[in-house]
C-alpha cells in the first residue's frame, strides 16, 4: 500500500469501491463481499469492516483489519484507528497513536489531536500545542474551543488580539481600506470568547466591525442579538443586512417564539424588492409549509420565477408543485418560462420536468424527451436518462446509458449494477486502473463545458 495512492482514491472516490456502495453492500447482504474487499485492500470496504468487528467485539481483529493502512503512515487510517480505540476507552492507546502526526504538523491531526485531549481532561495540554498555529483560521478555531473548557478564555483573547493588531492592508492600493488579518475569523473567535465571559456588548461592537458578516450561510452577530433576546436590535440588523441571513434569523426567532405571522411579516418586509425576495424566497417558502399555508409558498415563488428563471428557485418551486400534487402546474410553468426564453430551454431548467412527468404518469414521454433533447447525449444527461429508464423498470437500459460514458459514470453505473444483482460486475467496474490526471498550466481561458 501507498498513502500518497489510498489518499488520491479516497479524495476523489475513484479506483476504489465509495463509502456509499459499501454501505449499500452491507443493506442487501453482502457481507462477506465486503470483508473479502476489505482483505484487498479496499480502504472503504476496510473502514466498515473494523467498525463492524468492533461492534461485536472482536477489537483485535478490527485492528488488525487496518493495520496494513496504519503502516503507510496515512493519517486518515491513524484517526480511524484512534477513533476505534477511544470507542473503547483505549484513550492512551489513541492519544500515543496520534500524538506524531499532530507534532509533525498535520493541522486536521493536530486539530483531532487537541480535540481528543480536551474530551479525555488536557485542555491545557491542547491549548499550548494550538497556540503555535494561531495564524490558521482552522487551529485558531479549535483553539477557542478548548480554550472554554480549559478555563483560558483571557489566554485566548489576547492571543486573537495580538493578532489583530498585527492586520496587515490587503494590497498596495492606497484607496483600499481592507486588511488582511490571519486567521481571518479572529475577530469572530473574539466575539465568541467576549460573549462567553458576558461581555456580550463588547462581543457586538466587535462584530459590527467585520468585513465578512456570513458564513456559510450563518451570521454570527444575528446568532448572538438572538441568543440574548434582543429582538429589536436584530429587527434593525436585518434591515441592513444584504445576504438575508440577519432576517432569517429573526424569523426563526419569532417562529420559536410562536409568531409565525410576525416571521412572515419579516420576511415580506425584506422582500418587498425582487432583489431582497430573491435571498430570502426559499426560506419564506418554507416557513409557510410548515405552517400549513403551501398555496401562498409556490405563489411567492411561482412570482419570483416569472422575473428571475434561476434553476435553483425553479427547483424549490418544481418540488413544491410535486410535493403538494400539483405536477401539472409545474409542467405548465416551465413551459412558461420556454416560452419567454425563445423556445429554448437549457439542460438544468429542462431536467426539473423529469420527476413532474413522472409524477403525471407520463414517464416514457419524459425518456423521449430526455433523448431528443439537444444535450440528451452528454454525460450529464445520461444520470437522468438512466434514473427515468430505471424507474421504469427498464434497468438493462438504463446501465447501456451509463456504459457510453465509462470515464464519468462509473459510481452511478457501479449502483445500477447492483441493482441488477451483478454485484462482482460492479466491483470490477469501479476497480479499474485509474491514471491520475495533470493539471495543464492556465492559459487565461476559461471553460465553457457544462456543468458549471
Amino acid at each position: 500500500m501507498d498513502a500518497d495512492d489510498l489518499d488520491y482514491r479516497a479524495r476523489t472516490l475513484t479506483g476504489c469501491i465509495p463509502p456509499g456502495l459499501v454501505a449499500r453492500f452491507l443493506e442487501l447482504g453482502h457481507e462477506r463481499e465486503v470483508e473479502f474487499q476489505a482483505g484487498r485492500g479496499e480502504w472503504f470496504c476496510s473502514l466498515e469492516w473494523a467498525r463492524l468487528l468492533g461492534h461485536r467485539g472482536q477489537r483485535e481483529q478490527a485492528l488488525e483489519v487496518l493495520a496494513p493502512y496504519v503502516a503507510t503512515k496515512w493519517w486518515p487510517a491513524a484517526q480511524a484507528r484512534a477513533e476505534l480505540l477511544e470507542g473503547w476507552g483505549r484513550v492512551e492507546e489513541a492519544i500515543a497513536l496520534s500524538r506524531p502526526y499532530a507534532e509533525a504538523g498535520d493541522r486536521l491531526a493536530l486539530v483531532f489531536f487537541a480535540r481528543l485531549l480536551a474530551r479525555h481532561g488536557r485542555s491545557g495540554e491542547a491549548f499550548m500545542l494550538l497556540r503555535a498555529g494561531i495564524q490558521d483560521w482552522f487551529l485558531a478555531e479549535c483553539l477557542v474551543d478548548v480554550a472554554q473548557t480549559a478555563g483560558m478564555d483571557e489566554e485566548a483573547a489576547v492571543l486573537l488580539e495580538g493578532r489583530m493588531e498585527a492586520a496587515v492592508p490587503a494590497c498596495n492600493d492606497p484607496d483600499c481600506d481592507n486588511l488582511r488579518m490571519e486567521p481571518s475569523n479572529a475577530v469572530g473567535l473574539l466575539a465568541t470568547i467576549r460573549e462567553r465571559q458576558g461581555r456580550v456588548e463588547e462581543a457586538i461592537a466587535l462584530l459590527h466591525t467585520r468585513e465578512v458578516t456570513s458564513v456559510n450561510g450563518r451570521d454570527q452577530l444575528a446568532d448572538l442579538l438572538a441568543r440574548h433576546d434582543r429582538i429589536t436590535e436584530l429587527r434593525a440588523y436585518a434591515a441592513s443586512e444584504y445576504h438575508g441571513h440577519a432576517v432569517q434569523r429573526l424569523a426563526e426567532a419569532l417562529e420559536e417564539r410562536g409568531d409565525a405571522e410576525g416571521a412572515i411579516a419579516a420576511y415580506r418586509v425584506f422582500g418587498a424588492t425582487p432583489s431582497g425576495m430573491r435571498q430570502v424566497a426559499v426560506p419564506l417558502s418554507e416557513l409557510l409549509v410548515r405552517h400549513d399555508r403551501s398555496n401562498e409558498a409556490i405563489e411567492v415563488l411561482r412570482a419570483l420565477t416569472e422575473h428571475d428563471a434561476e434553476d435553483w428557485l425553479v427547483h424549490t418551486l418544481c418540488t413544491l408543485y410535486a410535493d403538494h400534487g400539483r405536477s401539472r402546474e409545474g409542467l405548465a410553468h416551465l413551459d412558461a418560462i420556454k416560452e419567454r426564453s425563445d423556445g429554448k430551454e437549457y439542460w438544468d431548467l429542462f431536467q426539473m420536468r423529469l420527476p413532474l412527468m413522472a409524477d403525471c404518469g407520463l414517464l416514457d414521454e419524459a425518456i423521449e424527451q430526455v433523448r431528443a433533447h439537444p444535450e440528451g447525449d452528454t454525460w450529464y444527461a445520461a444520470w437522468a436518462l438512466s434514473d427515468m429508464l430505471a424507474k421504469a423498470g427498464r434497468t438493462e437500459e438504463a446501465d447501456a446509458v451509463l456504459a457510453q460514458h465509462p470515464a464519468v459514470n462509473s459510481s452511478l453505473r457501479a449502483e445500477r449494477l447492483v441493482d441488477l444483482g451483478r454485484i462482482q460486475d460492479a466491483v470490477r467496474l469501479l476497480q479499474q486502473p485509474i491514471s491520475k490526471p495533470t493539471t495543464p498550466a492556465w492559459d487565461g481561458a476559461y471553460s465553457t463545458e457544462p456543468p458549471f
